[in-house]
């Protein structure tokens, strides 16, 4: 250490200056206890792409970061509250949360490197090798519901998460929730237009409808029924929606998430922009990634076209 602060006490201070409000540590370790999930959802070919193919790597952190001894994980809200209509998907649209997670965790990183000797570290948000959400659950950041998703109590499931491995042990390290659990109320399993989810916090991520409006091959019938069953073109917050755990949460207190947000995307604007315009408008966006043609597509089944 470059003071007498230990690693916890220094963490706990970067994090608040950065405003992060919620995070937790966990030791490193290879996460067993998922491996056969991961293996049976292979088997069913229950893949869609974004994840790391490699089974290994997404329950065992030291292959990404060879001395791994730490995990730390945050959790970054994106409700704002708002009445008017949309057919975006709520963490579409504000700044893309892959740059202000990045951003977020890699300035906490560097911040601490500051601070502790050869202090190494990896961020990651969804896009990196293991499992977002099983780390978030492992580090107390919030309880599984049906629908798969973690629910934080401060927050619900209006969630991202970032997370870091280092080389770098603490003295204290967070643990699951003991209490707090899914309502089970169901709501969420009847409402999915795809009925993706099983009901027993499983579910098949090839026919949710979010995953469904991002698929950039071409859509089967089926696929194209299920976009029709809600208006939005990107994304999916019907599951969310109804969620009883949903209620009274706090809004975000990210700036990228609650200001300059984009709402609704209109057919005159798919109809006028060039693919480069489309990019240079909505680039840093999180349904702009994937280009003006997909959100196209989906305005047009939508439309019965």
């Amino acid at each position: 250490m470059k003071n007498n602060s230990t690693i916890d006490e220094i963490l706990k201070k970067t994090a608040s200056q950065l405003n992060i409000i919620q995070y937790g540590v966990i030791k490193c370790e290879v996460f067993e206890e998922i491996r056969e999930i991961l293996r049976i959802r292979n088997a069913k070919g229950e893949l869609t792409g974004f994840e790391e193919e490699d089974l290994e790597k997404r329950i065992n952190p030291r292959l990404t970061m060879e001395d791994c001894k730490s995990i730390i994980v945050g959790v970054f809200p994106y409700y704002k509250k708002s009445s008017e209509e949309s057919n975006l998907a709520k963490y579409t649209q504000g700044v893309d949360y892959h740059f202000v997670i990045n951003d977020m965790m890699n300035l906490l990183g560097d911040k601490i490197g500051e601070e502790v000797e050869n202090f190494k570290y990896m961020s990651f948000t969804d896009s990196g090798p293991l499992v977002d959400r099983y780390v978030a659950y492992k580090a107390g950041l919030g309880f599984w519901g049906v629908n798969g998703h973690i629910i934080n109590e401060k927050y619900g499931s209006y969630i991202l998460i970032g997370y870091m491995l280092t080389n770098k042990e603490f003295k204290e390290y967070n643990t699951p929730l003991e209490n707090g659990s899914c309502m089970r109320c169901m709501r969420c399993v009847k409402v999915c237009p795809g009925g993706a989810i099983k009901g027993d916090y499983d579910i098949n991520p090839l026919k949710c409808k979010s995953y469904i409006t991002q698929k950039k091959e071409e859509l089967t019938c089926e696929e194209e029924n299920i976009l029709r069953k809600s208006h939005v073109i990107f994304g999916c917050d019907i599951c969310q929606d109804v969620c009883p755990h949903n209620k009274n949460i706090e809004e975000t207190h990210i700036a990228e998430f609650s200001e300059d947000l984009i709402r609704k995307i209109t057919e005159d604007e798919i109809n006028e922009l060039s693919n480069k315009k489309f990019r240079k408008i909505y680039g840093r966006r999180a349904f702009g990634w994937r280009g003006r043609k997909i959100l196209e597509r989906n305005m047009k089944i939508i439309k019965g076209e």
